[in-house]
C-alpha cells in the first residue's frame, strides 16, 4: 500500500509540474507577441533618432563668407592672421571680436601643443598666471557661447572654439555648449572634430612660418605644456582688406 500512495504521488506531482511548465511557455510567447520582439530595434531606433537630432543641428552647405576684420595675434614666434566667419559661427565670432577689442587676449599664451593630435590651443587667461597647472580651466567673464557647428571641415589652418569634454557630471550635450574664449588652430586634417566642434575662422597667413614653428617648440614631459611660454603679445582686429593678398591655409 505504500508503494502505491507513492506511485500515485508521484505521478499527481509530475502532472502539475508539466501543467505549471506549460503555462510558463504559453506566458512566455504571450509577452513575445506583445512586446513584438523589437527590444533591439527600439534601442537602434532611439540611436538613429539621437543621432539624426544631433545632425539636424549642424549647418550644413553654407559657403563661408569672411567678416570684414581679422583677427591678427602677434606672438613671440610672428603673426597668425585669421580670417572670421560670420555667417558659420555669429556668436562666436562675436565673443572673439569682444574680447580681442577689450585686450583680453593680450598677454595670454598658446599653453597646449599636440602636434600628434594636430593642435595648438591658446586664449585662457589663466595663462597670464604663474601657475601653469590651471592652464586650460579658464573662461572670460560672460556666459559660454552654445554650438555653433557646421559641416566645414577641419583642414588644416581652421580655427575652432576649444570647449569642455563629456564626464564629472557633465553629459556630452551639455559640454557642446560650453565654447567660451579659448580657441585651437589645427595643424593637420582632424575628422574627429567634425561637426562636434564650432568652426568659427581660419589662418590665412601665419601658418607655415608661425604655427607650426610653434607646434614644434619643446613641452614639458609627459605633458601639452610648452617648456617656455609662448605669448599671444598683442590681439588686434585689421581689415580683411589690408590682406587681400593673404595665401591660403599652409602659407
Amino acid at each position: 500500500m505504500k508503494l502505491e500512495r507513492t506511485y500515485v504521488s508521484s505521478n499527481s506531482v509530475r502532472a502539475r509540474l508539466l501543467v505549471l511548465m506549460g503555462i510558463a511557455v504559453l506566458t512566455a510567447m504571450f509577452i513575445t507577441a506583445c512586446s513584438g520582439g523589437k527590444k533591439t530595434g527600439a534601442s537602434d531606433s532611439d540611436v538613429d533618432d539621437e543621432n539624426a537630432a544631433a545632425d539636424a543641428n549642424v549647418k550644413k552647405g553654407v559657403k563661408p563668407e569672411p567678416d570684414p576684420q581679422v583677427a591678427v595675434l602677434d606672438t613671440d614666434f610672428g603673426r597668425i592672421v585669421i580670417e572670421l566667419y560670420p555667417n558659420i559661427a555669429p556668436e562666436m565670432v562675436k565673443r572673439y571680436k569682444q574680447l580681442i577689442q577689450e585686450g583680453f587676449y593680450n598677454g595670454t599664451t598658446f599653453h597646449r601643443i599636440n602636434p600628434e593630435l594636430g593642435i595648438i590651443q591658446g586664449g585662457d587667461p589663466l595663462s597670464k598666471d604663474a601657475d601653469p597647472r590651471n592652464d586650460g580651466s579658464g573662461n572670460s567673464p560672460y556666459p559660454n557661447v552654445p554650438a555653433e557647428f557646421s559641416d566645414i571641415p577641419y583642414d588644416r589652418g581652421i580655427v575652432g572654439a576649444a570647449r569642455q569634454g563629456g564626464g564629472m557630471g557633465m553629459s556630452e550635450d551639455q559640454a557642446k555648449n560650453t565654447a567660451n574664449c579659448q580657441f585651437f588652430i589645427t595643424l593637420k586634417r582632424v575628422p574627429d572634430f567634425d561637426k562636434r566642434y564650432t568652426v568659427f575662422g581660419r589662418v590665412i597667413q601665419g601658418m607655415g612660418d608661425v604655427s607650426d614653428i610653434i607646434a614644434g617648440a619643446p613641452t614639458e614631459a609627459g605633458s601639452e605644456r610648452p617648456a617656455d611660454n609662448i605669448v599671444i603679445k598683442s590681439a588686434t582686429l585689421q581689415s580683411r582688406s589690408d590682406f587681400a593678398n593673404a595665401a591660403a591655409p599652409g602659407k
